[in-house]
């Protein structure tokens, strides 16, 4: 093969290569939420067979004794951070509220494109980590468990299936998206793990059946 053709040929399939690319790039999701990536089923797995089995106790629980969207920088608080976070395209105004932007709900697959339609998502609710052992603890180790932007505890997710989902675990609520519910424990054992929260018994066998197939 002539050197002009080999040049010719490697650009016929550099071109395919990115016209490939902007067809998968086309045909997905508007946008996708960036949960800050939690450890392997490997490690989750071994996370969960050190927490605590213990009964839950919701005694006493108050959602304002977690203090959530406090400010983060500027005018920006928790909430906004994250809809800019797991948006695409997401423009601010002064006051750091979303004005556009689309957003991709992971936990059921639709996309948005007002902020309204969103909830930000506590992955380990409040008052499940209540009571998990949060009870215990001081408020302010309360609201750094309600503002958590480092381990994958706050996402961006259709409004009315963050409602749905309410205060519920894994064993009685998952996401609709099967493909994700690998994700969801990784991350939840992940949260459970580094607060020192305890699981109970129902919740540690659906979590250790979901994390057998990841």
């Amino acid at each position: 093969m002539s050197k002009f053709y080999a040049r010719r040929r490697v650009s016929i399939l550099a071109a395919l290569s990115g016209l490939i690319a902007s067809v998968a790039l086309f045909n997905a999701p508007t946008a996708s939420a960036a949960l800050p990536t939690p450890v392997s089923a490997a490690t989750a797995r071994g996370y969960l067979a050190q927490l605590t089995v213990a009964t839950e106790d919701r005694t006493g629980y108050d959602r304002d004794l977690f203090p959530h969207w406090i400010t983060q920088s500027g005018s920006c608080n928790t909430r906004e951070v994250v809809l800019k976070r797991d948006g695409t395209d997401v423009v601010q105004d002064s006051s750091c509220a979303a004005v556009s932007g689309s957003w991709y709900s992971v936990y059921d697959g639709a996309t948005w494109t007002a902020a309204s339609d969103l909830d930000i998502d506590h992955l380990v609710p409040l008052a499940e980590a209540w009571d998990s052992g949060a009870d215990s603890w001081t408020t302010s180790r309360r609201q750094s468990f309600a503002n958590d932007l480092t381990r994958p505890q706050l996402i961006a997710v259709t409004d009315n299936v963050n409602q749905a989902k309410g205060d519920q675990d894994p064993a009685q609520w998952m996401p609709s998206r099967t493909d994700y519910r690998c994700t969801y424990v990784r991350a939840w054992v992940q949260v459970k793990y580094y607060y020192g929260l305890s699981v109970d018994s129902a919740e540690k066998s659906a979590l250790t059946n979901y994390l057998a197939s990841c």
